[in-house]
């Protein structure tokens, strides 16, 4: 902390123009500072992180060394067939879809999953709306009776 002297304070109005002038600074460091705490914290929000480190190149690498993506897959899709379309069925297709569906989860990898999530979404995907014919007027025709 620096020290002030406060020498050059003579009268009542130097003292109210000192007080002034040190809450005008006080106000500025402060704005200054919410500005800077705001900046630095912004750094670390969940958003930020994920923008910054969850890229897909990213994940991709991360992917392809522990197969995170093939693991995930290779425990929920038996599940999920189990839960769904085998939901009535015995232990015996139950068990054997569970073996089936997670050797081949296990096989799917980032980019199969992307692949396959992109040829699901361009099904729902907008579709493009099929130009109307428009209707072109030539005229009377020549042989019409109105000719």
């Amino acid at each position: 902390m620096k020290m002030r002297s406060y020498k050059t304070i003579r009268t009542l109005e130097d003292l109210q123009a000192k007080k002034l002038e040190l809450k005008l600074e006080y106000t500025s460091k402060q704005t200054l500072l919410k500005t800077d705490s705001k900046a630095f914290f912004k750094q670390f929000t969940l958003g930020s992180l994920i923008k910054k480190y969850a890229t897909p190149s990213n994940l991709f690498k991360v992917d392809d060394k522990f197969n995170i993506s093939g693991t995930i897959m290779s425990l929920l899709l038996p599940t999920v067939m189990n839960k769904t379309i085998f939901k009535s069925s015995g232990f015996l297709t139950k068990a054997v879809v569970g073996l089936a569906s997670g050797k081949l989860g296990k096989a799917l990898d980032a980019e199969h999953l992307s692949a396959i999530f992109n040829s699901v979404k361009s099904w729902f995907g907008k579709k493009k709306d099929k130009k109307e014919k428009k209707f072109i007027d030539y005229g009377i025709p020549p042989d019409s009776e109105t000719y």
